[in-house]
């Protein structure tokens, strides 16, 4: 039992860059994650990243343009109040839609750029202040409902950063099909007040190796939806043989503008990507990122070339008994 509560140490290194429209930036990023159970019930979890940046001078000058971030992403504690019922407090991350809460961190997500309409229903910082429930409403052997609802407070200090929303996402779940669908609601309680709707679906057949990702957002301003698929084959030796290793990958998405109010950090005008990747999953827990990508808007069309490999850790902070 004592082992069973020993503070976990988690998280990706990476070293990234991209070229977009023949600019080229390197981004080496570190993201640790902590989780601290206390007790049977009670568990502090918290990331955090340290990003650097580098660029070179433009205008033919020599050198490169360097700048640097450190912060939390998010500080909750969660206590086990029932089978059914976790209350979330602090500073966590919104779950709005899947992208935001599933597949930010570094070590997870297939493509190194996130999704055109990540912004939308996650009040641009991704993170709310306040308090959370979450769980599973009902679990059956063919089927689970899952549940989220979230109030955020208002805060402007420089570390945790909130907008006073409050909103909540339920999610679907059938096991034998691996097939999840789940609609999302967010409400901004300050300013201009807005309302936000989201949709997703994932299909992960089990054993197959395929994986399709998908969601949708609407907000005030706004809207769009990303389609990602993903394959691993399993036909020359399984997933952990030199074939079955690389995983291509291709995501399409595209943003609709409703109105010319720029406030929600989607694109000025209408706009769609079409991403294709191939990663290859080393050993030892380590993924190398390449894709390029296609931008199409009347602002212009360029291209976007990615490339990175990211580590993932997993250590106990301390010895268990």
């Amino acid at each position: 039992m004592a082992a069973q509560n020993t503070p976990l140490l988690s998280g990706g290194i990476g070293f990234f860059s991209a070229t977009t429209a023949g600019q080229t930036t390197y981004l080496p990023i570190f993201e640790p994650l902590l989780a601290a159970p206390i007790g049977p019930r009670l568990l502090i979890e918290s990331r955090a990243v340290l990003l650097e940046s580098f660029a070179p001078n433009g205008n033919g000058l020599p050198g490169y343009n360097h700048s640097h971030f450190i912060g939390l992403t998010y500080l909750q504690g969660d206590y086990t109040l029932s089978p059914h019922i976790t209350v979330v407090g602090g500073s966590y991350l919104i779950p709005f839609n899947t992208y935001n809460d599933r597949l930010s961190p570094i070590w997870i997500g297939n493509f190194q750029q996130g999704p055109l309409i990540a912004n939308l229903g996650t009040e641009s910082t991704g993170t709310g202040t306040g308090g959370m429930l979450s769980g599973s409403a009902i679990s059956r052997s063919k089927y689970s409902l899952s549940y989220n609802a979230y109030f955020s407070s208002r805060v402007t200090n420089s570390y945790f950063q909130a907008k006073r929303s409050t909103g909540g996402r339920v999610s679907l779940f059938i096991p034998n099909h691996g097939l999840e669908v789940g609609l999302s609601y967010n409400r901004l309680l300050q300013g201009v007040q807005e309302n936000f709707y989201g949709a997703h679906v994932w299909w992960e057949p089990v054993n197959s190796g395929f994986q399709l990702r998908s969601e949708f957002a609407r907000g005030h301003h706004a809207q769009g939806y990303w389609v990602e698929t993903a394959y691993r084959t399993q036909a020359f030796g399984g997933f952990d043989s030199l074939i079955g290793r690389i995983e291509p990958l291709f995501r399409m998405q595209q943003t609709f503008r409703r109105d010319d109010v720029v406030s929600d950090g989607l694109p000025p005008v209408n706009t769609q990507i079409a991403d294709f990747g191939l990663d290859y999953n080393l050993p030892h827990n380590t993924r190398i990122l390449t894709s390029y990508s296609r931008e199409f808007a009347s602002t212009g069309n360029y291209n976007i070339w990615q490339t990175g490999i990211v580590y993932r850790f997993l250590t106990p902070a301390w010895k268990g008994k």
